[in-house]
């Protein structure tokens, strides 16, 4: 493989996958190197938030899902009794989608080779070096020029780790159990227990799978490994009173709570996405979310840089709006990994208070329905700026499907440099310039 490319991108996860995707989508010169020979086989993440749905919509990437997935209309936070509504949210999808992430990666693999990205499997980045002319990427076996290379390779990146970028947070301070399996009797849907022998909570998945995962503080030896199914069985009883006749396990595993977040997702060429640049508790299933919405805002920004349409100063806007997010969810399931493991007299009653606060006041089940399925977010705008600059737009039909700016407006003499237009209105505006990963640039 001679020659130097425009980008590449380590890691081909969600995120590389569908960065991948924006990047030819705007004609970008895009290969994706993967240290592993084949996609995985583990379910891994398994939950899909409304907005991630939504931008993959604007692509006319959610249709699989939408038909295969198991559609949740409610969703915990931190095991809590208290279940959170997501019926009441303003999106078209008011759920939490179940969908197992290796099917989300074939979803997405599939469309980036269609639109022409290079995809090279069982190549290992081991090291990134920038200078004045651009990047050398160092492999396994060989070394590759680009302009601008992508760290998509996960919380322990290798282009991370070169590029001298800090990865801030804490240690881990206990493990998780996991199993994804069958059960002949399982729980009612929405169980959640959190009781003095531990913290569990069980999920459907597609094809009668179920995941049950959580807290056990007798299993708290140091080291990630597998579980086996008697250890399972054992730990499940323990804590749900049965086992639910679990059987015919797909992935165990244990994993910890160590939280981090990228001190930059910008070192000149070199750029960090996904787990490389935040790596939490899964607790809310938000992880891969987030990677998604990485990938979303990194790709039109990223291709307008390479394509001389923007000074790569529009990069620095990618930290500035990504990043702070980032610590939002890291500090959002470091909240929930305290209510998760208070099994004490304490830590029962605190929760009992929170569930009753849920129950109470249905304000609070909004705000956290609407944080963790990342309706909330929006981006930095001038102080006088329209009200409507940086916040979300939930759909626009096919509007956003080629990757390109959109213009709504109600004046048809009014354009907009590289936007198409569609007549309409958003939030009372005149007019409004929709950025391609779906937030609102400007509005008048």
């Amino acid at each position: 493989m001679t020659g130097d490319r425009q980008v590449i991108i380590a890691g081909a996860g969600p995120t590389g996958l569908l960065l991948a995707c924006e990047l030819r989508l705007a004609g970008v010169d895009t290969l994706v190197l993967e240290r592993r020979a084949a996609r995985g086989t583990h379910t891994k993440a398994m939950a899909l938030h409304a907005r991630s749905i939504e931008q993959l919509a604007m692509r006319g990437l959610a249709a699989p899902l939408l038909a295969h997935g198991v559609r949740l209309p409610t969703w915990h936070f931190g095991f809590l009794a208290q279940r959170i509504d997501f019926t009441v949210l303003d999106s078209p999808y008011p759920f939490v989608l179940s969908y197992p992430q290796e099917r989300t990666e074939a979803v997405l693999e599939e469309r980036a080779r269609e639109l022409g990205a290079t995809i090279v499997r069982g190549r290992a980045v081991t090291g990134v070096a920038e200078d004045a002319d651009g990047v050398t990427v160092s492999t396994d076996s060989e070394s590759i020029r680009a302009a601008w290379v992508v760290g998509a390779d996960g919380a322990g990146s290798a282009v991370r780790t070169s590029a001298g970028i800090v990865f801030e947070g804490i240690a881990p301070s206990f493990h998780s159990y996991l199993g994804d399996v069958m059960a002949d009797n399982p729980p009612p849907p929405g169980f959640a227990v959190v009781n003095e022998a531990g913290a569990m909570m069980v999920a459907p998945m597609p094809g009668g799978v179920y995941r049950i995962a959580g807290y056990d503080p007798m299993h708290q030896e140091p080291g990630r490994r597998e579980i086996t199914m008697d250890e399972l069985r054992d730990i499940i009883a323990r804590i749900a009173g049965a086992d639910f006749g679990i059987h015919d396990p797909r992935w165990l595993s244990r994993f910890d709570n160590t939280t981090r977040v990228a001190a930059s997702y910008r070192r000149g060429r070199i750029l960090l996405a996904g787990d490389a640049a935040h790596m939490h508790f899964p607790a809310g299933g938000v992880g891969l979310n987030l990677g998604l919405q990485d990938a979303m805002n990194l790709g039109w920004k990223l291709a307008s840089v390479v394509h001389g349409t923007a000074a790569p100063s529009l990069l620095d806007s990618y930290d500035a709006e990504r990043r702070p997010w980032g610590a939002d969810v890291a500090r959002h399931t470091m909240a929930q990994t305290a209510l998760i493991t208070a099994t004490g007299p304490e830590g029962l009653a605190l929760r009992e208070l929170f569930s009753t606060m849920i129950t109470d006041h249905p304000a609070v089940s909004l705000s956290i329905a609407r944080r963790l399925s990342a309706l909330d977010v929006h981006y930095p705008a001038a102080p006088d700026a329209h009200p409507l600059t940086g916040t979300r737009v939930a759909e626009l039909g096919e509007h956003l499907s080629s990757g390109e700016a959109v213009l709504v407006t109600d004046d048809p003499t009014m354009r907009a440099d590289g936007a198409r237009v569609v007549p309409g209105a958003i939030g009372g505006a005149r007019a409004a310039l929709v950025r391609p990963d779906g937030y609102v640039g400007w509005a008048a």
